[in-house]
């Protein structure tokens, strides 16, 4: 008997608002790849299920519940037509209007990624999105991390941090998930490579925080 796939388990942190948002825009372009599609052999003839890979602040709300992302950072597993409307205006639980959308012009091919990224990626459930035709899935918390590093912005090392307190990432896994992604990587392999030695720093750091935080009950 085959071992269930894991899956990511949304964050307590995550808010049920961005949460329905977030459902909203997937079902928009599930609707626009196969409305009405609901058998397994018809999904199977249109070419489903598309997996779409979520990255950037996106996943990290999943995992950490961190900080609210305005935009969806995606790919998918081919190419697709997307809708045009896919923007969904709602409001936070503290009365806030906010905006989620998915960025279209995300791009892969600048950050530092391994190349089992997308093998290696986690599904995550959605109510409402039917996995045979849309299969959600998120980077793994080491793989978002590595993401992160190539720009290494103020945002990507609160982000790492915050995967690090959680506990879903350690050092040493995010070093070598990096250096292997390196072979793959366009741009300046001195300056990546600096970004690594410091990605891995703050992560250590946040590891003996939370160590200290357990200790201390």
């Amino acid at each position: 008997m085959s071992r269930p796939e894991p899956r990511v388990l949304p964050s307590a942190a995550l808010r049920q608002e961005y949460l329905k948002a977030f459902a909203e825009i997937v079902s928009r372009i599930q609707r626009s790849v196969s409305p009405g599609a609901r058998r397994t052999k018809a999904t199977a003839k249109a070419g489903l299920p598309i997996a779409m890979y979520v990255a950037g602040g996106a996943a990290q709300l999943f995992y950490t519940g961190a900080r609210v992302s305005e935009d969806i950072d995606a790919s998918f597993s081919r190419r697709i037509l997307l809708p045009d409307n896919l923007e969904v205006a709602y409001v936070d639980a503290g009365g806030a209007a906010r905006l989620l959308y998915l960025d279209r012009q995300y791009n892969e091919s600048f950050a530092l990624l391994h190349e089992d990224v997308h093998k290696d990626s986690l599904p995550i459930k959605i109510e409402g999105i039917n996995p045979a035709i849309i299969d959600v899935r998120a980077f793994t918390p080491v793989d978002l991390a590595v993401s992160k590093i190539a720009r290494l912005s103020d945002h990507d090392q609160d982000d790492i941090r915050a995967l690090a307190r959680a506990g879903l990432i350690i050092a040493d896994e995010v070093r070598e998930r990096a250096e292997q992604a390196l072979g793959n990587y366009v741009g300046n392999l001195a300056n990546v490579k600096t970004s690594i030695r410091l990605a891995c720093e703050l992560v250590r750091e946040n590891q003996a925080a939370r160590r200290a935080r357990i200790r201390r009950g």
